[in-house]
């Protein structure tokens, strides 16, 4: 399989499933990964974003295949921005 048939096999839920294995060591279900499983995984989410991600966060690759960075700043004024998403609990009432 070549690269390209390898990105375009890979699901939105396959993607988050990797993603999450590379971000945690483990898989959703809590098996951790071996090295070489880690780094296969991690090939697979930057093909993966360098295809579909067109709105990289902070660090991520880009559909141009470059890494993009975002500051600080900009981080904090995108989840400001979301703050009507977030529900917040009280456990004193």
């Amino acid at each position: 399989m070549d690269r390209e048939q390898l990105v375009n096999s890979i699901t939105p839920e396959a993607y988050e499933r990797l993603l999450y294995a590379v971000e945690t060591g483990k898989w959703p279900e809590g098996t951790s990964l071996s090295k070489e499983q880690r780094d296969s995984c991690m090939q697979a989410v930057m093909l993966y974003q360098a295809k579909h991600n067109n709105n990289p966060d902070h660090m991520t690759v880009g559909t141009d295949g470059e890494i993009t960075f975002k500051s600080k700043t900009e981080l904090k004024q995108r989840f400001q921005s979301n703050q009507s998403d977030i529900l917040r609990i009280n456990p004193n009432k």
